[in-house]
This record gives structure tokens, sequence and C-alpha cells, in this order.
């Protein structure tokens, strides 16, 4: 598992939403070597369908490993790859009960983000921690446990083989091995990105295509107009702050929502995938574009960066983002619109995600070199970067 460590920082109304729904929850960390066992039914309910559908998915994989033989199949699967098609796992082991269960699973949580059918499975298994690897390859038969969602967690619930739940310290990895039942977030997020692309649309917070807008920045261009290319914004260098999570919570999935005026005077947002933002406290180098300028009207956007944290529905994403930015009209200068995307974004989502990362005011089409996030909890180096016509 890659490590990865973005937490949410100070978020003006958002922070204080999250404070006061969080304040009766706090529970105290136990020793890593520690475990309370309580019968099955005492646990807490799941906060979110998909937090929900993965717990079903822990506790029906716990108890199949029972089976001696699918037990083995398991522990060769998650200590040979980093995450296993656990639903396909248990289709090829012809393991009919335990393949239903999964797969009514993956169909809650696809449903549930706002996705189709077509996106196939989402639910993976993992080991928890690397730690883990040689009690689990000496036989010791794990426990299972749904990812957390949340960074401020300090305690985990697993199940074991005999419907027992166990809590552990959410900051110390256990001694006892580990399977973490949590989704396919690479994959979720591109899919998620694609229904926010087309129902942003649909609500009319984009403008025209790229082939109209380019043509009409040409208009304006007459060195524009003899290339046939367009001036974008190249992020050459990243880099994220890193802050500590609970061992059981999976893999970061960055994206960013670009936001500006269009070519037709309406608000538009485009949404950009970040997939290689892994690690935080590693400088990566992309070279990737984040702002193409001839899909907007003036020289200016904001970038709003995000993290993909399993919960997000895009469809309703999507609807409130446009809800609130449809309001906003173009008055024949640049507004930043980073505050607007905030504000939509219905408080009680700050519990769990989308995740804030953090933002940039007023990126100009001229920047050239380093600009520091506005929260503090990132950089980019970013560079003009002119795309000739092929």
């Amino acid at each position: 598992m890659r490590p990865r460590h973005l937490r949410r920082r100070g978020l003006g109304a958002a922070t204080a939403a999250l404070v006061a729904l969080c304040a009766g929850q706090t529970l105290t960390a136990l020793p890593a070597t520690a475990a309370t066992t309580a019968p099955a039914t005492t646990v807490p309910a799941p906060t979110s369908p998909v937090t929900a559908a993965e717990d079903q998915a822990a506790r029906a994989i716990a108890g199949s490993l029972t089976d001696s033989d699918w037990r083995a199949r398991v522990r060769t699967a998650a200590l040979t790859s980093e995450e296993v098609d656990v639903t396909a796992l248990a289709a090829h082991a012809g393991s009919r009960g335990l393949r239903s269960t999964l797969t009514a699973a993956d169909r809650r949580i696809a449903a549930a983000k706002g996705l189709g059918a077509e996106v196939g499975p989402l639910l993976r298994l993992r080991l928890g921690d690397a730690s883990m690897r040689s009690a689990l390859a000496a036989g010791t038969t794990p426990w299972v446990a749904a990812a957390t969602q949340d960074e401020d967690a300090t305690t985990v619930t697993a199940y074991d083989s005999h419907g027992r739940t166990h809590t552990l310290d959410a900051r110390k990895a256990p001694a006892h091995p580990v399977y973490v039942v949590d989704i396919d977030s690479s994959t979720a997020l591109a899919a998620g990105l694609d229904v926010l692309t087309e129902e942003l649309a649909r609500y009319g917070v984009r403008s025209a295509r790229q082939t109209t807008a380019a043509k009409q920045a040409t208009d304006r261009s007459p060195t524009l107009a003899a290339t046939g290319g367009f001036w974008t914004t190249r992020i050459t260098a990243v880099e994220l702050s890193d802050d500590e999570e609970p061992w059981i919570k999976g893999d970061a999935e960055i994206y960013t929502l670009v936001t500006g005026f269009g070519q037709d005077g309406k608000v538009r947002v485009d949404p950009v995938d970040m997939p290689y933002l892994d690690n935080d406290g590693t400088v990566y180098r992309p070279n990737q574009i984040l702002v193409n300028w001839s899909s907007y009207k003036y020289d200016l956007a904001d970038a709003v960066m995000m993290e993909e944290d399993g919960s997000t529905n895009y469809h309703d994403l999507a609807q409130a983002i446009a809800t609130a930015l449809l309001t906003i009209t173009d008055q024949g200068a640049y507004i930043p619109l980073v505050n607007a995307v905030l504000d939509a974004i219905p408080a009680e989502w700050w519990t769990d995600d989308p995740d804030y990362v953090d933002s940039w005011y007023t990126l100009a089409r001229s920047d050239n070199g380093t600009r520091y996030g506005a929260r503090g909890n990132g950089w980019m180096t970013v560079q003009p970067y002119y795309v000739p016509e092929l």
C-alpha cells in the first residue's frame, strides 16, 4: 500500500460544521496489542452507503475464511498484489454465496457514487500494513475491516472468522494481520470525473466545445490563427504536505476543478485528474496541462484541488456546484470562483469527503514559477506552454 497523508485543515464554516458533527464522537485509542471483543451486533451503523457496503463485505469475507482452501487462495493473492479484486476472486473460486454478497455490495457502491453498472466491480482487498506479511505468510487467519474515510478516527473495527469484533488502534497497525476492504479509487475517480463532466455540461456549467472556443480565440489573435495552436498552463512540479493518517486508510486520488469564464461568458468547470499524486512530501514532475486557455474568456482562472475519499456521489457534486455557479454572471472583469465552489458543497460532506486539499486563486496565463496554495497544503510550479496544431 502506498502511503498517503493529505488531511483537511481550517475551512471556515465548513470546518466549524465538521467540528460540531464530530464533537460527541471522540474515541480513546487502544494500545496496538490490545483488542476488545464484542458481538457483531454492537458495532455502530456506518455513516454512508459506501461504508455500509464495505462493512457488509468485510463481515462476509471474514466469515468465509473458515474455509481453509479459500483462505489460502486469498492469502496468496494478498501477498502477491497490492490490491485484490475480491469479487472476481470469489467468482473464480466458485464461492457462490460470497460472490452474491460481494456483487450486491459492488452495485450499491456504484449507485451511491452516481456511477453506472458499467464501471465494473469496485471492491478491493489489501493487507493493512507491510508489517503483517510475516504473520499472514505463517498461516495466521487474518481479521477483516472496512477502510475508514475519517482521518480523525482513533479506532478501527475488525471482524474475525467467528463473527466477533476487535477494536484496534487506528494510528498503529496491530501485529495480527488484517485484510482491509476498500474500493478501487482510481477506477471510481476516472468514472466519476466522466460523470461530473457530463453532468456539468448538462447543467450548462461548461462553455462550447474546445473546437469552437479555439476558433473564437484565434479570431482575437492573428498569430494564433496563423499557427492553429493554443496556450496552456502546464504543471512542471507539484508537492503536497504530509499529515498523520490511520494505517487503514487507502490511497489518495487527487483531482482539480479548474474554474473560470468560458468564451460564451458563462462560468465553466473543467475537472482534471491527477493520478500520479500518491505520496505526501514527494515532488512530482508531471508536465501536465492544467488550464487550456483557449476555453476561457479571460487570462485568469482558479483551481480547487480535491481528494476522492470514497463516498462522493458525482451526480450530487455536479448539481451542487452547478446550482451555485449558475447564479454568477460575467461582469466584464474576472471574478475569483474558489469560494463559490467550496461554498457550493454541502457542509455535511466535509465530515467525510470530498476532501478539500488546497486552492489556487487567479492563476494567470503568464504565470511562470512556483505558486503556493491558499491554505498552505501544497505548491505547484507552472509555466506557459504552447500547444501547436498537428
